[in-house]
């Protein structure tokens, strides 16, 4: 099989890098798959895609930029010289651009590989139904909202022309389904990256850890933790460092320095910046608590799986897709309200304070990202491909057979 991945790639910053790089290292793995195409974007002058760690049967083609106007011509054209057997999107609803036409020209190329009578798969990690575009720092003008609502559906109707659009979250399933009426959508959980052995649960810290990580400034913002861990402080006396890693969100470039600016006084804070890849087990294993200080989500979690990789014990706030989450994967943290400090601090103090509880839920969540492991999801994948290859040749034959799933 010749399988072609449309989605950025580290060191690219685009959206879906991180989770890109994890799904290549275990497809690389399976032998059944011959070759890997990544059609990744184009990265900025001076700086190249570290080819070290992939396998020879692995090609990088930079083929698309961000907010381009002429992707769609560009990712038909290469995946058509590649002859790829099946293109899987790895995407969300504005990888290809923060611009409305480059974002939905990039989401109509499923349509356009369906005219061509090419397969393709879209692993889409939000869907417009669930996003709350006030929150997500889209527009928080109603007409506006009813608007971009409306493309949404449009272009949701063209990523459904995709042979299979795969989601992380049960509800997706059932939100796609009753509206749009189509029956080529399938759950396939988000899954761990990588599962490091059993962490040392027990393990003393050099000291009390607070950490986040994310890309901030829209519905995950820092002034409430920031506010909590102070109250934290003062209370217990405890010293606690407060780790906030990562960057800014790109619909509010310049925030991070902002809070750096508005919080100066506050001792014991450190930004990171944006956190390489191989720099992220140390970031978790140094970490006494993984706190989530959202209010709103978008999608299903990373940062979540890769807490329970690493056994740590979580704080977030019960809404949206944590609430899923934590039902259907068996995640468990302690829980605050959203943008209230003092819930917040409440929720810290908990975990921090009380050993036994945090290694309850460190454990917990440890047991939780062992059990969908994204090699058992790449399997996953990789049925579905073949199912749609085989009811192609069947189609051919006259023959009507299905892998199970």
């Amino acid at each position: 099989m010749r399988l072609a991945i449309v989605s950025p790639y580290p060191p690219s910053k685009g959206t879906l890098n991180e989770y890109n790089f994890h799904l290549v290292n275990h497809f690389q793995n399976k032998v059944m798959i011959d070759e890997i195409h990544l059609l990744t974007d184009t990265l900025p002058n001076g700086i190249e895609y570290d080819i070290n760690d992939l396998k020879e049967h692995v090609f990088v083609h930079e083929c698309w930029s961000f907010n381009s106007y002429i992707n769609c011509i560009k990712l038909i054209k290469k995946i058509s010289a590649i002859k790829a057997d099946v293109v899987l999107f790895n995407i969300q609803f504005l990888t290809f651009g923060d611009k409305k036409i480059p974002a939905a020209l990039g989401l109509m190329i499923p349509l356009m590989l369906r005219i061509m009578g090419k397969h393709s798969v879209v692993l889409l990690h939000n869907i417009m139904e669930e996003v709350d575009l006030e929150q997500a720092g889209i527009s928080n003008n109603r007409i506006l909202q009813f608007i971009y609502n409306q493309i949404g559906t449009i272009l949701t109707k063209f990523i459904l022309q995709a042979d299979l659009v795969t989601v992380t979250i049960a509800k997706y399933v059932e939100v796609l389904k009753a509206k749009y009426k189509k029956e080529n959508i399938a759950l396939i959980p988000h899954g761990s990256f990588e599962i490091p052995p059993m962490p040392d649960f027990n393990a003393p810290y050099d000291k009390l850890r607070v950490m986040t990580f994310g890309k901030f400034g829209t519905y995950k913002k820092v002034e409430v933790l920031i506010e909590a861990v102070e109250l934290v402080r003062n209370k217990t006396g405890k010293e606690i460092e407060l780790v906030i890693a990562g960057s800014d969100n790109p619909n509010c470039k310049g925030y991070l320095a902002s809070m750096q600016e508005k919080y100066k006084e506050v001792k014991d804070i450190v930004y990171t910046g944006y956190v390489a890849e191989e720099d992220v087990p140390q970031l978790f294993q140094e970490s006494s608590v993984v706190v989530f200080p959202y209010s709103g989500t978008t999608g299903s979690s990373g940062i979540l799986h890769q807490a329970g990789s690493y056994g740590k014990a979580t704080i977030f706030p019960n809404i949206g897709d944590f609430e899923k989450l934590v039902k259907e994967e068996g995640y468990k943290g302690e829980y605050f309200t959203p943008e209230n400090a003092v819930s917040l601090s409440h929720a810290i103090e908990k975990v921090l304070m009380d050993e036994d509880y945090r290694l309850y839920l460190a454990k917990q969540n440890y047991i939780a990202a062992v059990s969908l492991p994204m090699e058992d999801l790449t399997d996953w994948y990789y049925l579905h491909f073949m199912n749609i290859l085989n009811k192609k040749m069947n189609k051919k034959s006259g023959i009507n057979k299905e892998i199970s799933l």
